[in-house]
């Protein structure tokens, strides 16, 4: 709700303070007494284009400040565009233009965008005016009203619609996956038998290595090994000579100390010998030189490099590989079933959307003819008896199905009877579009829309009953909502919980407007100088007590 209305050299005010309470208020004056002023100063708070037009001559810069209490949703909005404010806190916009063109936009003194302030400004306040195109006129807010008119559980649908794109987002993405991957299908068959033919083993190439590096060596000093194990064998070789000669010693060990130690030494000396023949002899295997064997460990290794570098891999990496392309193989032959499970949950999906959606409709059609005859009740009185309104329920096409169902819904007039309907905005002229608006407003009563709403010369071109209609359904909304109401009709104005007269004032070549809230008296006068014009009479007076007594 608006609270407050702060306006700095605007044109023609020069310095203006209005407070505002919920309810019905009406604004009045004379033609050209700078009504629009404050409705375009307001709409500059609101977000509207920052025209330099509106700096009052001679000022440097034209500032206008809003304060508004915060609803829940509109603190939620703030505080995912990074705005902190504090629900029970006022809300305070404040815009200023220059002189030269520049402008500056706060909310609670944090910069923000002229886009943010838009979208702020279009859940704060509804205005309808002669030239409105935003609001009940934009065929995009016309579902989400009747929806809320017709009470209508849209969450089903949301939920079935976005189950429905998941299993067709994952649908499309194992067709692309098994399409990429069928197009390598012989390759990866090649692949994959090469792979198995060659049967690779863990640590295979180390160990081949290894091997081809002993015999390699083994074939350099084959015959300086053979001629050492030679000197090992036979009766004459050095470790038998040694053991003969302990043999012989042994029996003369006892003749002499020094024979015994010299037994010693030299059946260390066989040891010693002994352990050595043995580990010659075990090298000889190991590094035997064997041709063909080594001809065959070389073939595999030279097989196992080059089916490394053939895949850009490490030749430790190859085991990991074949195991890696079948089971990509496995998955493309197992893929066929895959998919059929994938489409028939899609399907499943997509007849739940439909089964939702359809039911949504059917509400949807049904909350439609009841607008209908809800705003058809409310034209007559407003001298709209010729017209027809119609909600229009449209089945879409599948690919502009949404998560809020299959339909579109659109608000469409028929001004003459015979005529054809067609959208508000296109077919009512000024006064008849703001008057259509009210009884869509008062048939929709609380349902959707800002906290506040204006109309601006809702009331232009009727009077008498029409007029006191008009003025009567003001009021009745006004119940629900804060209404501010531009008007030159008495029987509106008598309406009002509040009523502000604006007027203008001519000091020397200086003309400035301002802005009074009239007390009791005051609006007497006010609203009978509205009945007879430029010269009150006690016969306008007295009209105009009857007028006020009826509210």
């Amino acid at each position: 709700m608006l609270t407050g209305l702060s306006i700095r050299d605007v044109v023609l005010i020069e310095a203006l303070d209005l407070e505002f309470a919920s309810g019905l208020g009406v604004l009045t004056g004379e033609t050209g007494a700078g009504k629009s002023i404050l409705l375009d100063a307001l709409g500059l708070a609101l977000g509207a284009r920052a025209d330099s037009g509106l700096v009052r001559s001679g000022a440097e810069k034209a500032q206008v400040t809003a304060s508004f209490d915060t609803p829940a949703h509109v603190a939620a909005f703030l505080a995912d565009n990074d705005i902190d404010i504090d629900g029970n806190e006022p809300l305070i916009i404040r815009r200023s233009v220059k002189a030269d063109g520049g402008s500056k936009a706060f909310i609670n003194d944090q910069p923000c965008s002229a886009a943010l302030l838009r979208e702020l400004g279009a859940a704060l306040v509804e205005i309808h005016g002669q030239h409105d195109d935003r609001g009940m006129l934009n065929p995009r807010g016309h579902r989400g009203l009747l929806d809320a008119f017709g009470r209508s559980d849209t969450a089903t649908v949301s939920a079935n619609f976005a189950a429905w794109q998941d299993a067709k987002s994952r649908l499309d993405i194992a067709r692309e996956a098994l399409e990429n991957a069928a197009r390598d299908r012989e390759w990866l068959e090649h692949a994959v038998a090469e792979l198995a033919a060659f049967h690779p083993q863990p640590g295979e190439e180390e160990q081949l290595a290894g091997e081809r590096s002993d015999m390699q060596k083994g074939e350099r000093i084959a015959e300086d090994l053979k001629a050492v194990l030679e000197s090992f064998d036979g009766p004459k070789s050095g470790l038998a000579l040694i053991r003969g000669a302990a043999r012989k010693l042994d029996r003369l060990a006892d003749a002499h100390p020094l024979l015994a130690e010299a037994l010693t030494a030299l059946d260390r000396a066989v040891i010693e010998a002994s352990e050595a023949e043995g580990k010659l002899n075990a090298a000889a295997r190991a590094i035997e030189y064997e041709p063909a064997r080594l001809d065959e460990i070389e073939e595999r290794l030279f097989e196992l490099r080059a089916l490394a570098r053939k895949h850009n891999i490490a030749p430790d990496g190859i085991i990991a590989l074949q195991e890696k392309l079948t089971a990509q193989l496995q998955s493309i032959q197992a893929g066929g079933e895959g998919l059929a499970v994938l489409e028939a949950e899609v399907k499943a999906k997509h007849c739940a959307y439909v089964e939702s959606a359809t039911a949504l409709s059917a509400v949807r059609t049904a909350a439609a003819a009841k607008l209908d005859v809800a705003v058809k009740n409310e034209l007559a009185p407003l001298k709209l008896d010729a017209a027809q309104f119609q909600t229009a329920v449209e089945r879409l096409p599948e690919d502009r199905w949404t998560a809020f169902g299959m339909d579109r819904v659109e608000f469409l007039i028929s001004t003459n009877p015979g005529a054809p309907f067609a959208p508000l905005a296109k077919i009512a002229s000024g006064g008849e579009l703001s008057r259509f608006i009210l009884a869509l407003k008062v048939a929709l009563a609380e349902e959707g829309g800002a906290a506040t709403i204006i109309f601006d010369e809702i009331d232009r071109g009727v009077g008498g009953a029409v007029a006191a209609a008009i003025g009567e359904r003001l009021a009745r909304l006004a119940t629900r909502t804060q209404l501010l109401a531009v008007t030159h009709s008495p029987q509106v104005a008598a309406k009002g919980k509040a009523h502000y007269f604006i007027a203008k004032s001519n000091q020397g070549t200086v003309t400035r407007t301002g802005v009074t809230l009239l007390d009791a008296e005051a609006r007497r006068q006010e609203i009978a100088r509205m009945l007879s014009g430029a010269e009150i009479t006690d016969e306008a007076r007295a009209q105009a007590v009857r007028l006020l007594e009826t509210v």
